[in-house]
């Protein structure tokens, strides 16, 4: 099923179960995604967020089979985060790359991630996160309400829909602007170098090697 409605920030489409086979990205895709926690084996993937930058949101609502829908059986979904002719740009793409391929069984690859930009180049300052980099880059201000709502629940709230879109549908404007920062900065293949990394950082992730971090000095 997909519905459809329009907010102050722009059109947005829900679809359960997965993307219809007419929607498609060419070149880029702005991707986030609504847990139900923050632990990948633990906490099931309820929700994943697309814009092609043209100001809609397609938000797909994976719904597990105990409660009607199909689980994570998304082939469209999957196609969409598995092309590797398709970037996709993601903010703490860590996170979004690891429980992606946790629930999904896929490698999310080519990626950029705004986060790990703003850090390589936004040195003057700690604020790095979404809603920060939207207000300072972009005049733009992002309502952070809903952040930690029951994103399991069958049926969505409008405002979390219009939440959930916030967070994607700014994505492709905040991505051209750091990168321009990262070219005049000199830091540009360095943080493609990171980029690159992102899917077997989240695997590491995955296998418990976020702590003791294999990288870390620490014995």
């Amino acid at each position: 099923m997909t519905a459809s409605r329009t907010s102050s920030d722009g059109a947005i489409t829900l679809h359960r179960n997965d993307l219809p086979d007419d929607v498609t990205f060419t070149g880029s895709v702005a991707v986030d995604t609504e847990t139900m926690g923050l632990k990948p084996h633990r906490d099931r993937l309820c929700l994943v967020q697309l814009s092609a930058g043209d100001g809609t949101a397609h938000l797909v609502q994976l719904i597990p089979t105990a409660l009607g829908g199909t689980g994570y059986d998304c082939p469209n979904l999957k196609a969409v985060l598995a092309d590797p002719a398709l970037t996709k740009i993601m903010h703490f793409a860590r996170f979004d790359v690891g429980i992606l391929q946790h629930a999904l069984g896929i490698t999310v690859s080519p990626v950029v991630c705004t986060k790990i930009a703003a850090r390589l180049v936004r040195t003057f300052t700690d604020r790095h996160g979404l809603a920060a980099l939207c207000r300072d880059m972009l005049g733009v201000d992002l309502s952070k309400q809903q952040q930690s709502s029951d994103w399991g629940a069958t049926n969505l709230k409008p405002e979390q829909l219009a939440y959930a879109a916030s967070d994607v549908l700014y994505l492709h404007a905040l991505w051209e602007k750091m990168d321009t920062l990262l070219a005049r900065e000199g830091r540009r293949d360095l943080a493609q170098a990171c980029f690159d990394f992102l899917p077997a950082r989240a695997r590491l992730d995955l296998l418990g090697y976020e702590d003791p971090d294999i990288f870390s000095h620490r014995a």
